[in-house]
């Protein structure tokens, strides 16, 4: 995978993001795969499942949200703009189809996108987005409990992983976050039925973050949403990679 970082303006914040560029020899050599990441981390949570792509022929693009690796920190986080900076960035490269996986705040980001460009996204795939709230459910009550051991778990071994992702992260988006997840979004639950694109949706176990009732009325509420569950926690793709593999390469078409 492209070592390279290329960084763009786009609607005047500084996005980066490394492009494998064309490789061939595969059907959908033509329809990129976009890579995000979650909240705290960078594109570089993706180099194990990239390289795998490009070695089936796949271009793949991996950009870090505003606020992350060597995008830039910005004074807005909501969680449309992370979408809408990811439809930018395809504008700009020219992208006709792509393909969109996302984790945590990234499935926000590419659940967004597909909403708005139905046309653009062949295939969604979510890894453990939290599920937002519905108008009239009950707001979400944060409280002073300690970290749970899967949770200090994840923080401590994304540290160690990857301590420049933790150390560049805008710190001053968590606060943006967690007062998002306390309000509804009917918006987004309202654009589930305009993805058109089929949709696999992967929730973890203990230590995940998406509750499985908000889980099936977002499966009911699209056209083609098929949910797969692990036995790990939030970070699917790195904790059971072969078994994250196994499901989201067939869903690519390999």
């Amino acid at each position: 995978m492209e070592s390279t970082i290329t960084r763009v303006s786009l609607a005047g914040v500084s996005i980066a993001y490394r492009d494998s560029g064309a490789v061939g020899g595969h059907l959908y050599s033509d329809t990129p795969v976009v890579l995000v990441h979650g909240m705290g981390g960078d594109g570089h949570t993706w180099d194990r499942f990239a390289a795998q792509l490009v070695r089936r022929g796949r271009r793949v693009i991996i950009p870090d949200l505003r606020g992350h690796g060597h995008s830039a920190h910005t004074d807005s986080y909501l969680f449309p703009e992370f979408g809408a900076d990811i439809l930018r960035l395809c504008e700009r490269l020219e992208l006709e189809t792509v393909d969109l996986v996302g984790h945590s705040l990234g499935g926000y980001a590419i659940s967004w996108a597909a909403m708005q460009r139905p046309e653009l996204v062949r295939r969604l795939v979510i890894e453990e987005q939290p599920l937002p709230l519905r108008s009239g459910d009950e707001p979400v009550r944060f409280t002073r409990r300690l970290p749970s051991v899967p949770e200090l778990w994840h923080a401590t071994s994304s540290l160690i992983r990857h301590p420049r992702a933790v150390l560049s992260f805008d710190r001053s988006m968590t606060g943006v976050a967690l007062e998002q997840f306390r309000k509804p979004y009917p918006e987004w639950w309202e654009g589930l039925a305009d993805i058109t694109a089929p949709t696999l949706f992967l929730r973890g176990g203990p230590g995940g973050m998406v509750d499985p009732g908000k889980l099936e009325q977002m499966r009911a509420a699209m056209a083609d949403c098929t949910v797969r569950a692990f036995g790990c926690g939030h970070s699917i793709h790195r904790d059971r990679y072969r078994e994250f593999e196994a499901e989201v390469l067939p869903f690519l078409g390999h």
